[in-house]
């Protein structure tokens, strides 16, 4: 089961897109309805996605087995450049995925109308 989690592509970009999904779903039950805070959720929905995302890869990558003390022998600047990298590239599994989400957001609304 961990070789199917952490080698495969399958179960890491289903995380990816879940979280994607649930993020601005989240979100939503915290910020009022109507469509500044909709734009508001998007931004910190893209913001905490990449975030996850990152941190995700840099637990992917220790819990390959990689030692920590090699990843921090380059420095941290380089480190969240890397990172930061791979999190930019699962906005290809996880952006789509949230704009649809945040797109159905106002179909809940009852106090604001679209």
């Amino acid at each position: 089961m961990l070789n199917l989690f952490s080698d495969s592509l399958f179960l890491p970009a289903l995380m990816l897109a879940v979280l994607g999904f649930l993020v601005p779903r989240l979100l939503a039950r915290v910020l009022p309805e109507g469509v500044k805070p909709l734009l508001i959720n998007t931004l910190l929905s893209t913001v905490l996605l990449f975030a996850l995302s990152t941190v995700f890869f840099a637990c992917l990558y220790i819990w390959q087995g990689f030692p920590m003390a090699q990843l921090m022998e380059s420095g941290l600047a380089a480190n969240l450049q890397f990172f930061g990298r791979l999190g930019l590239i699962a906005a290809l599994i996880w952006a789509p995925i949230m704009l649809l989400s945040v797109a159905g957001l106002p179909r809940k609304w009852v106090k604001e109308t679209w």
